[in-house]
């Protein structure tokens, strides 16, 4: 048996036949451009996952626009009727009730979903070479779709509860922009986290019940805020769940209101660190994923 190589002796042979480590990890820009590169890979990969998620259930995609409808039932039914608590919400509490749900629906499923995209899929993770980061966005791209189905369903309801068509509804595009820019983010975020801590699913659910209520889904949060103490009002405007809930009702709600000042810079803001800060924490895990 020949000696064995020295690291040095190993580094030379490398390097004499052009050879890389198999789990070498890319550099940041090389990685964009192999995600860029796997795109066709990823919406084909999200829609045979989006056609497999309801194949055992007999409605299908329907419990995706039935369950949200369910919730604002048992939010209206609460906080509407027995309750009344609605100061603050504009002339349209039930427009203004579905919408909120629905919007922070999509995030909460974008959220969870991501997390389990990488470890859920550890098979494929090691027989197939291609970016990890492929999985969160598909996972995305899979909640966006239902989304988009789902928007239907609101915009009947909001037309159907007296609210006019209006040429501010055409803000609801870039809203939603924003919005899955900053999902996308934050399924990447928790890609990593979900890779590393199978505990984690325990406390997701939890952390995104209890984020849901201090984004406003079913009160105003302008209301709540007005008599609260500075930091805390900021606090409560600046979350980003109320942020992009607060854009959707305006482009949609004519008696909503006036939104917080430079409402639409907290949502770049938001979609801007959640991509960058989602993005390079995925990357920097890249050759860990799959390793027992």
């Amino acid at each position: 048996m020949p000696p064995p190589l020295t690291s040095g002796q190993a580094a030379d042979l490398a390097q004499r036949y052009g050879l890389v480590a198999a789990a070498r990890r890319p550099t940041l820009p090389e990685y964009v451009g192999q995600v860029w590169s796997r795109r066709h890979f990823t919406v084909a990969y999200a829609r045979a996952r989006l056609t497999a998620l309801y194949a055992d259930a007999r409605l299908g995609q329907i419990w995706h626009v039935l369950t949200p409808l369910l919730n604002v039932f048992v939010y209206w039914l609460i906080f509407g009727y027995l309750l009344r608590r609605t100061d603050g919400t504009g002339d349209n509490y039930i427009a203004f009730l579905t919408v909120g749900v629905f919007t922070f629906t999509y995030t909460r499923e974008s959220i969870s979903t991501g997390t389990w995209s990488i470890s859920n899929r550890i098979e494929l993770v090691r027989a197939v070479h291609f970016p990890r980061a492929c999985l969160p966005i598909a996972a995305t791209l899979i909640q966006l779709q239902q989304l988009l189905m789902s928007m239907g369903v609101v915009i009947t309801i909001v037309l159907a509860t007296g609210e006019p068509l209006a040429p501010r509804w055409l803000l609801i595009v870039p809203a939603l922009l924003l919005q899955s820019v900053f999902n996308l983010g934050c399924a990447m975020l928790m890609a990593r986290i979900g890779a590393r801590n199978h505990d984690i699913g325990e406390l997701v659910p939890f952390v995104l019940r209890t984020w849901m209520y201090l984004c406003g889904v079913f009160y105003s949060v302008a209301k709540v805020a007005g008599g609260a103490p500075q930091p805390f009002r900021f606090l409560l405007e600046s979350n980003p769940g109320a942020v992009y809930i607060e854009l959707a009702r305006h482009s949609l709600l004519q008696g909503f209101g006036h939104t917080t000042p430079h409402i639409w810079a907290m949502a770049v803001l938001w979609a801007g660190l959640a991509l960058v800060g989602g993005l390079v924490v995925l990357w920097q895990a890249e050759h860990t994923y799959g390793r027992g």
